[in-house]
């Protein structure tokens, strides 16, 4: 089983870049038996446990570097977990955070390929919609983990 999983926020403009690729593969009927796609929002909990079970995991959302907007960065998720640090609002348990948990409960049961889309944001204020490099970059995106999937699904079939 392959979990994708957006992550981010609609009513924070390019925030919501991770949910939008979600939707694009929605609208591609990647979604199966063996692919899971996901619309976490910005709750990392939900990461952890839609997670669980899964030998593959994909993890999109957006970013705020300083590079230009619509930079795609595609990341082992080893290089980005990060172990909890408590916090007073509901965003602190991202999804760095529960991929490190994830493999701290669930051990065997947790994915160990793990690979991550960061999209550069080029703004992250209230509103909705997307800036048009974000929607670009998303397309990319889209495209990418189709690949991945597909490349997936035919090496399980060989």
């Amino acid at each position: 089983m392959i979990a994708v999983i957006g992550c981010g926020n609609l009513n924070r403009q390019d925030d919501g870049a991770g949910i939008e690729v979600i939707r694009q593969l929605h609208s591609r009927g990647i979604a199966s038996e063996t692919v899971r796609l996901f619309d976490a929002g910005t709750d990392g909990m939900a990461v952890m446990f839609q997670a669980r079970g899964c030998t593959k995991l994909i993890v999109i959302d957006a970013s705020r570097t300083g590079v230009d907007s619509g930079a795609i960065y595609e990341v082992p998720g080893c290089e980005l977990e990060l172990p909890y640090s408590p916090g007073l609002n509901l965003h602190d348990f991202r999804w760095d955070a529960a991929l490190h948990a994830g493999r701290m409960i669930f051990k065997d049961e947790f994915p160990s390929d793990v690979k991550v889309f960061l999209i550069e944001a080029e703004s992250l204020g209230l509103g909705i919609g997307l800036s048009a490099s974000v929607m670009i970059a998303a397309s990319t995106v889209a495209d990418r983990v189709e690949s991945l999937v597909r490349q997936s699904r035919d090496a399980d079939h060989t």
